[in-house]
């Protein structure tokens, strides 16, 4: 026997927004209800009355006999009209009746596409966006007292839910794929040519070459002991220890005077020869392809090292925590820069001519754009809602919205009707 496929259950009727259940409006319908049903009674009464009373009483009588026929014929005829609308008069279900309960679904996809065809056209939104001053309303919008920090504090809590709906494992061997990829693929022997060019410009090469001298000068002195004794160690047994410490004496104080020397002269000969090595080494890295090639494979290594691996693997969760801790405090720098940001941006929209006319004339093709995009779903939005709605429900609020209004058919039709009863019997009078 072949398995049956799950049938999904229908969804519920949506229930109606519940501001438009209005006591008072539920109060005047019910006023203007009893004000039309009393004039038909009036009008039923005087008929009645004077149909007893019979052409004896004069000729009068005709006339006001027609006026109150006519009138109830009025009334009743608009009672039928008016109550067709919303449900079957007196529950008879009678052809073309309980109009709005049959039709509900009709009336919500032509309601979609009314407001879709004459509301949410390119045309009419553009034009409508065009007639505001959009830059100003958004420039005082943003600079109102408070709203550049409530703003900020709001990005803080976007920011922080964003956060929250990425998994830190997914997220942070994306990062480390991805600045895996950026340090592979990007040429070393160009940027630490480049990186040379800047420090030679600067003369700085020159300064680290004195720090360096410093440090070894430093270096010799603070062991100077040390290689006294290596010194002894490597000369032969026979030599005095005298004839060792003066060699030893003689070499360590001309080695640091020659520090010293290439330290204090800006022009040394040693200074000269290494200023161009090192400009020789920045040419070769861009042209000598050997010489990029060593240092492409020395880039590798270091890429490839478990220190690096780690500190790629890394930036994701340190990078999140400060930026969610930035975010979460008030007088972080972060948000201190964002809410300045946005007041200098609400300053910039009501003054700066030239921003101003940017944001206008963006905001009116974007506002075109969205009114094409998506105008078909708010139409099919419109539709749906109305067709989710309960019937017996959606007959009843809309009674209330507009059943006032309808209960003064009934009214002007009973009086129309009366009018219209007595010049058609004078006019009958008066004919025969």
């Amino acid at each position: 026997m072949p398995r049956l496929g799950r049938v999904s259950a229908p969804r519920p009727p949506a229930p109606l927004a519940g501001a438009l259940d209005d006591p008072g409006r539920a109060r005047d319908l019910a006023r203007m209800k009893r004000l039309a049903t009393g004039l038909f009674v009036v009008a039923a009464a005087v008929f009645l009355a004077f149909v007893l009373v019979g052409e004896e009483a004069g000729a009068w009588v005709g006339y006001v006999r027609a006026t109150a026929e006519a009138s109830m014929v009025g009334a009743l005829a608009d009672w039928f009209a008016v109550t067709a609308l919303f449900r079957h008069p007196l529950r008879l279900p009678i052809p073309h009746t309980a109009i709005i309960p049959r039709k509900k679904d009709q009336i919500g996809a032509s309601l979609g596409t009314f407001v879709q065809t004459q509301f949410l056209t390119r045309e009419v939104v553009q034009d409508t966006v065009a007639a505001m001053d959009l830059p100003g309303r958004l420039g005082t919008f943003l600079a109102a007292p408070g709203r550049a920090e409530r703003l900020a504090g709001d990005a803080g809590v976007a920011l922080t839910s964003l956060t929250d709906l990425l998994r830190d494992d997914d997220v942070q061997a994306a990062v480390a794929a991805l600045v895996d990829r950026k340090l592979h693929g990007t040429p070393a022997a160009p940027v630490v040519a480049r990186a040379l060019e800047l420090v030679i410009e600067g003369d700085r090469h020159q300064e680290v070459l004195s720090a360096g001298l410093r440090g070894l000068t430093r270096f010799l002195e603070e062991n100077r002991v040390v290689f006294r004794a290596q010194l002894g160690d490597a000369s032969p047994a026979w030599v005095p220890d005298w004839v060792d410490d003066r060699v030893f004496d003689r070499i360590f104080t001309l080695l640091l005077g020659f520090l010293d020397e290439v330290g204090d002269d800006p022009r040394h000969e040693l200074r000269r020869s290494y200023d161009a090595r090192l400009r020789a080494y920045v040419h070769a890295l861009r042209t000598d392809p050997d010489t990029a090639a060593r240092v492409e494979e020395l880039k590798k290594d270091l890429i490839e090292h478990p220190a690096v691996r780690t500190w790629s693997g890394s930036l994701w969760v340190n990078a999140k925590t400060a930026l969610l801790s930035a975010a979460a405090d008030p007088d972080s720098e972060l948000r201190v820069r964002v809410a300045a940001t946005i007041r200098d941006l609400a300053g910039r929209l009501r003054g700066d001519e030239v921003l101003r006319e940017l944001v206008q004339r963006q905001g009116v093709r974007a506002a075109g754009y969205l009114a094409e995009r998506f105008s078909g779903d708010l139409a099919r939005l419109v539709g749906t809602t109305v067709e989710r709605w309960d019937t017996e429900e959606t007959s009843r609020r809309l009674e209330l919205q507009v059943g006032r209004d309808l209960q003064w058919i009934r009214v002007n039709g009973t009086v129309v009707g009366g009018l219209a009863g007595l010049v058609i019997y004078t006019l009958a009078q008066l004919l025969g």
